[in-house]
């Protein structure tokens, strides 16, 4: 897949799995922890043959309201072991030049602001360890205007997701298509300029269209166009 797309000339901006969630690094089982450190290396590898050095990293959860089965782990807990198994895979990932991103998820009660989310990475002293920053996971009680600035150079790749606030329960149906929600995306532009990143912005898409996709794609990409000036 990665001689293909350097072939026809696609860049691929980075890999991630939904395997953190079943296989979390804070799991309370021993052995889906070991699984999950396992799959992360081989994720590592994955985005060295893809040609990629973007590698989202969901460093564990207290609690996944979408895994209503699993047991929640208390946060102190979870620091710990998401810290853990964060370390462990630092040598691999600068081995192959690939950097961990952490996501900032509100909703798996774990870094719950940029501050914290600042601190957890910080604390690796390591420039292989950065943020994979995720416009409208925090959208619920956040405005991502206000991560950027905080989180600035630390952030090392971008999902766009549109989120609405007029959805005032949690769930999928509050995340939108491009512009048909409540984020204020010159706000997030603006901040994105004042801290100079140059990286990726990929669109992170939900429901409930699921039936839609070229459609989907057309509309993404004029979104796009008119978010960044290139269309009025």
């Amino acid at each position: 897949i990665g001689d293909m797309a350097r072939k026809i000339g696609i860049e691929i901006s980075g890999v991630c799995s939904f395997l953190f969630w079943p296989y979390a690094f804070t799991h309370e089982d021993p052995e889906r922890r070991k699984k999950g450190l396992e799959l992360a290396e081989q994720m590592i590898k994955a985005a060295r043959l893809l040609g990629t050095d973007n590698l989202l990293v969901v460093p564990g959860s207290v609690y996944a309201p979408w895994i209503p089965d699993e047991p929640p782990v208390p946060h102190d807990v979870a620091l710990e072991r998401a810290t853990a198994g964060v370390k462990s895979l630092i040598p691999s990932a600068k081995k192959h030049g690939v950097s961990l991103n952490m996501e900032n998820i509100f909703a798996n009660g774990f870094l719950h602001s940029p501050q914290e989310m600042n601190q957890f990475v910080d604390s690796f002293g390591s420039e292989q360890v950065k943020i994979h920053f995720d416009t409208g996971n925090i959208m619920q009680y956040h405005f991502p205007e206000h991560w950027i600035p905080i989180c600035g150079q630390r952030i090392k790749n971008i999902h766009l997701k549109e989120y609405s606030k007029k959805v005032h329960e949690f769930n999928l149906n509050a995340f939108r298509l491009l512009l048909d929600g409540t984020t204020n995306w010159p706000a997030v532009l603006e901040a994105l300029d004042k801290i100079a990143y140059r990286g990726y912005l990929t669109f992170e898409y939900f429901n409930p269209f699921p039936h839609f996709h070229e459609a989907i794609v057309y509309h993404t990409s004029d979104a796009l166009d008119r978010m960044l000036g290139r269309k009025v």
